[in-house]
């Protein structure tokens, strides 16, 4: 088949904080290598990097240390992270931060001594959190992507990547399958080494945090190249997401985690403040125990006007709320509510996925020349992400994984033959809705919606995830049996919908797959028949991988090679 073929030394998939560190960090670590960023939209205005609000964790102030931010980070995982991951989350931060201020020329807000401000976060047991104002995000990116745009980096704009292409033996990556999303026409990227860095994006729930464009893109391709993911079924709700109504594309969206941190309420629909029922910490209580919280007020049908519960600001003083977050007072005033003076309706919301691609320390993966770093990655937060680690994991591993590339690239690297049959059999999997009666999408995503929501979502049961997957299975095939209009596929946004759909199926089916087989509570998974944490000691994390047409689940032993539970490494 004739398709357009280009060739670089590292490609980078995806423009977030994960990718554009990679990229700058090769790029210093050797100028000759081509490398190349591609991004299903725009650099600078696409992933979920630039929506960061809260900030970075990380232990700059006296009293803290990176020790105590590792033990809040492996508490805050129950005890499933991978220690040396989250070891170097914690350490690389401190460089990592520095770099963002004095080398990018981030503009972080400062205390009156002119020391950097750190908030408060929940779950944590030090106030660490970096930040500019509520827009931490998007200081960030822009000045990440000055950075790329002024070097000799080159860019695959509005190129969506929908498949790893191996060697004909299978051993080795040889490249990448993508969609020119303006042209419609398929290209291969031939690339010495790959970095995947697309990101999460828990938009298969009916209330979710991240841009449209997130549809697990990376998630569904490690599936389909047969590689190992860990703790699916751990799917971190933001407790906060703005309810605005079913008419508006902000509901969903972040009402941050700084506002409970500096002492806002929550208040159920009686107008009653209820988060002491759940846990001694009140509303700084960590996301998991605030989320189900908020969903068993919900299920009691304590609930707002739309059905979720109030968080309130105004006791605090409006003008200090103002002053403080404006960017979420001028959000909150977009939807009508008045976030300083009255009550903000809001509702949990998918917000951040643990689970993701296995890989070690140094980014690299099982698949040689595959590399990862960021939320499309697992083992970092274990069953449960502290607000503010975000960030600091996709800048912290982006960074390694770019002084990771360059030197095995030039090791290691070379241009290696794909298999022609697999970029034929994707190419003929991903234009299938062309050849099918087109129907109606929109109606398997709402069914998706309420299937991930009422029995994969914030509180489980082994009824309703067999459940779950039952209606999953019949989505799948009812999608696989419905196209779209043959129409132009430049820009063909339906045709787009369908693989997102096609995407968020697959990696909806291993969540559920790994949420029935985890028989006990941990972080974010939360089982009403098994609600205990079991054997801590013993603990194991789940891995699914796809053979075939099937999802397999194996179990693998947590090694605890710095802290064991019941111990801390604080003096």
């Amino acid at each position: 088949m004739n398709i357009k073929r280009l060739q670089t030394d590292i490609l980078i998939l995806g423009s977030g904080g994960a990718g554009l560190f990679a990229a700058l960090h090769a790029h210093q670590s050797d100028p000759t290598l081509s490398i190349t960023v591609a991004v299903k939209g725009l650099l600078g205005k696409s992933g979920c990097t630039r929506m960061v609000q809260g900030g970075y964790n990380v232990a700059l102030a006296e009293g803290d240390s990176v020790e105590r931010h590792f033990m809040d980070t492996i508490e805050g995982s129950k005890w499933l992270a991978d220690q040396d991951l989250a070891w170097a989350l914690v350490t690389k931060a401190v460089e990592r931060v520095h770099e963002l201020e004095n080398e990018l020329g981030c503009f972080f807000d400062r205390n009156p001594d002119g020391t950097v401000h750190q908030k408060a976060f929940a779950g944590q047991t030090f106030d660490r959190t970096v930040h500019k104002g509520d827009l931490t995000g998007i200081e960030i990116i822009n000045r990440l992507s000055e950075q790329i745009w002024s070097r000799n980096i080159g860019r695959l704009e509005e190129h969506r990547a929908i498949d790893f292409i191996k060697t004909p033996d299978g051993k080795a990556l040889a490249g990448v399958l993508m969609i020119d999303v303006r042209t419609g026409e398929f290209v291969f990227v031939q690339a010495k080494a790959v970095l995947l860095g697309t990101g999460g994006g828990p938009t298969m729930y009916r209330y979710h945090t991240p841009s449209g464009e997130k549809n697990c893109d990376g998630l569904a391709m490690t599936l389909r190249a047969g590689l190992p993911l860990r703790d699916m079924e751990m799917v971190q709700f933001h407790p906060t997401g703005l309810l605005a109504g079913e008419d508006t594309r902000m509901t969903g969206t972040v009402i941050e985690e700084g506002l409970r941190g500096a002492g806002g309420y929550l208040l159920n629909g009686e107008k009653e403040r209820f988060m002491h029922k759940y846990d001694a910490r009140g509303e700084r209580a960590t996301r998991d125990i605030v989320s189900r919280g908020i969903f068993f007020e919900m299920r009691e049908r304590r609930t707002t006007p739309h059905g979720g519960v109030y968080i309130q600001m105004s006791h605090l003083g409006p003008d200090k709320v103002r002053k403080q977050f404006k960017g979420m007072v001028e959000r909150c005033a977009d939807s009508g509510f008045d976030l300083a003076g009255g009550l903000v309706e809001v509702v949990p919301t998918a917000h951040y996925m643990m689970g993701g691609l296995v890989i070690r320390p140094d980014c690299s993966t099982e698949l040689p020349a595959l590399f990862a770093a960021g939320e499309d990655t697992g083992g970092v937060h274990g069953a449960n992400r502290l607000g503010g680690n975000g960030v600091a994991d996709s800048t912290v591993f982006g960074g390694i994984a770019g002084d990771t590339l360059a030197p095995w690239v030039r090791d290691h690297g070379a241009w290696l033959e794909p298999d022609e049959a697999a970029i034929t059999r994707s190419i003929e999997a991903h234009t299938l809705p062309f050849r099918l009666p087109a129907g109606d999408l929109n109606g398997i995503r709402e069914r998706l919606y309420t299937c991930m929501w009422d029995d994969v979502g914030i509180v489980r049961s082994a009824d309703s995830l067999r459940k779950g997957l039952q209606a999953l299975d019949e989505l799948n095939a009812e999608l696989l049996q419905t196209g779209v209009v043959p129409d132009e596929r430049a820009f063909n946004l339906t045709w787009h919908d369908w693989l997102n759909l096609r995407n968020l199926i697959v990696v909806s089916q291993s969540i559920a797959v790994a949420a029935l087989a985890r028989e006990d509570s941990r972080g974010a998974h939360y089982r009403e028949d098994f609600p205990e944490i079991v054997d801590l000691p013993g603990s194991t994390y789940t891995v699914v991988r796809q053979e075939g047409e099937t999802l397999q689940l194996s179990r693998e032993p947590v090694h605890f090679t710095r802290v064991k539970p019941g111990e801390t490494i604080l003096s």
